[in-house]
């Protein structure tokens, strides 16, 4: 694995100020049958403790649907999607309810966010979302976030809200993200298949080997599994926050994380961290449109760090507006880069394979002389 660098695991919680918790359904649900109180409880103790050292605390919260099941009188987890929003949207009034009494019987204050990906993926809603954030932390408030289930269509899945979890964490640029789950952490292999498997410590989280170990996409423990963590620890590093993936079942492990215990697996960020602009481009999980280029653009841009020019683009797909997010893929089809586009799909449809002087004469006018400059571009390191 990749060698690592400060700070050292036991560190990285006791150093940060501002922490995005993320709790999975099995730590806050009665094994699915609707909220476990006494869990949410012991979680809202142990935040209010994180609150009492100075720290910025951001909970990202599942268990919606499992108490709209409940509520609901339904015993099986249904497979329709208006069924499993319909569930979401009963569960949410519990889940709130839930973390407000716990709250308040501390004296803290909490507020419910539900956020979806395309809250993130569009700038406007992105800034508002982050202002809201950062007012509520300013008056000591704890967000508890979930995913509106209820609207969305293709993000109800196990797992998600890890990705949710490091998209929040980018938003407010979070010093560090834990998820807490029912595993000890991150193994070298499946412990449950490999006698031999290891806990992993420490591990930069852009080592390309962790989502083998994790599992990979295919396998079984790969599923809304640990790879979900894995590569939301990548996302998460994007912004320079390290992520601890950790046991719920420790106890009081917010606070013994806090006081400089090591538990579980802590993933590194590397040093360098994205501007503001290009970490929300970095974020958005759905883009507008995509454009191919040939093997010398592509060479370019992973190599030299260049804009896209017209020229270098061999195909437009999907419909978009000049300033919307735009992925550029190689002609494997693979992502290379996602940025700011320069001009609507229609006109660089009319563009492309187009010298810069002659866009003006095709279009009648120019805009910019590339389809997406540099400085509105990020490159693409390894899988979203």
């Amino acid at each position: 694995m990749s060698p690592t660098t400060n700070p050292e695991p036991s560190s990285v919680i006791a150093q940060a100020r501002r922490l995005v918790v993320k709790v999975g359904s099995s730590l806050v649900t009665d094994e699915g049958r609707g909220i476990d109180h006494a869990a949410v409880a012991l979680w809202v103790e142990q935040i209010a403790g994180l609150h009492g050292l100075g720290k910025d605390v951001i909970l990202v919260s599942s268990g919606a649907i499992a108490e709209g099941m409940k509520r609901l009188g339904w015993t099986r987890r249904p497979s329709e999607i208006p069924e499993l929003q319909a569930a979401a949207a009963v569960g949410q009034m519990g889940l709130a309810q839930a973390y407000e009494s716990a709250f308040s019987a501390r004296g803290r204050h909490c507020a419910q966010i539900l956020l979806t990906h395309a809250d993130l993926a569009n700038r406007r809603r992105y800034l508002n979302a982050r202002s809201a954030l950062l007012t509520l932390l300013g008056h000591r408030v704890v967000p508890v976030i979930n995913e509106n289930d209820t609207v969305v269509t293709d993000e109800i899945k196990v797992g998600d809200n890890d990705t949710l979890g490091a998209l929040v964490t980018n938003l407010v640029e979070a010093d560090a993200l834990i998820i807490l789950t029912d595993q000890s952490g991150l193994f070298s292999a499946d412990p449950r298949k490999d006698p031999g498997a290891t806990l992993v410590r420490d591990a930069r989280a852009d080592d390309p080997s962790l989502a083998a170990m994790a599992g990979g996409a295919g396998s079984a423990i790969g599923k809304g599994g640990m790879l979900t963590k894995v590569l939301a620890a990548r996302r998460a590093a994007q912004s320079g926050a390290h992520t601890v993936i950790a046991s719920g079942r420790e106890p009081n492990v917010l606070l013994r994380l806090a006081a400089g215990e090591s538990i579980g697996s802590c993933l590194h960020a590397g040093s360098g961290k994205l501007a503001a602009r290009k970490q929300w481009m970095a974020d958005h999980l759905q883009v507008s449109g995509r454009v191919t280029v040939d093997a010398g653009a592509a060479r370019r841009l992973r190599e030299g760090g260049a804009s896209l020019l017209p020229v270098g683009v061999t195909e437009v797909g999907g419909e978009f507006e000049r300033g919307d997010v735009i992925a550029v893929v190689d002609q494997d089809g693979r992502e290379i880069a996602r940025g700011l586009s320069n001009y609507a799909s229609a006109e660089a449809r009319l563009i492309r394979r187009a010298p810069t002087a002659q866009i003006e004469s095709i279009l009648g006018f120019i805009e910019q002389p590339e389809l997406i400059h540099r400085d509105n571009m990020v490159l693409r390191q390894g899988p979203a």
